[in-house]
């Protein structure tokens, strides 16, 4: 039995969730990945924490609660595809998102905000995206035109939370909202 692990992310609300739900089983044909993220875990991760004291946890979800408690609501587009890992055996498919200021601040505070817990957090720049596959299990070689060629017409959705999750490795969705952090609606 593995750890659990907990992270910050933005929710993805249940409406898009579906609309997703429907392009993955199409891409599943198109794309083989050994595995694909289930629908109702779909989000953008904001501070991966992993595993947590209870009193580190507690600080971080109070240092969180203030850090965004005057930030509005604001609205994302999904639009395109991405991958991460070597560019013929992708080791991750990913829906990518618009640039956004809102998002970044977002990111930033709540980044910060773990710190300070004492959390020790990744280090490479912020690549907001939503994990749809992991694992490339095929003898053919990927090909990147398939990206362009299923790129999702634009998605809009109004992000209006973000939320703590605990993971659940052994659990279909994985993903349970431990805490949740509201955004001001505009």
């Amino acid at each position: 039995m593995g750890h659990t692990h907990y992270f910050f992310a933005v929710r993805i609300p249940e409406e898009t969730k579906n609309s997703m739900k429907q392009l993955i089983e199409n891409w599943q044909e198109t794309f083989p990945f050994s595995r694909w993220v289930h629908h109702l875990d779909l989000h953008i991760t904001l501070a991966f924490l992993g595993d947590a004291d209870p009193e580190q946890l507690t600080a971080a979800q109070n240092l969180v609660r203030e850090a965004l408690k005057d930030e509005n609501s604001f609205s994302l587009q999904i639009q395109g595809l991405g991958i991460f890992g070597r560019e013929d055996s992708p080791r991750v498919l990913w829906a990518d998102t618009a640039k956004s200021q809102e998002l970044q601040l977002i990111r930033n505070q709540v980044f910060s905000a773990c710190g300070h817990a004492g959390f020790q957090l990744e280090t490479r720049p912020f690549r907001p995206h939503i994990t749809l596959a992991r694992k490339w299990n095929s003898m053919t070689r990927f090909e990147k035109v398939l990206l362009d060629k299923n790129s999702p017409k634009p998605l809009n959705f109004k992000v209006t939370d973000i939320v703590l999750y605990q993971t659940y490795l052994n659990r279909t969705p994985k993903y349970e909202a431990i805490a949740i952090f509201p955004l001001k609606s505009r």
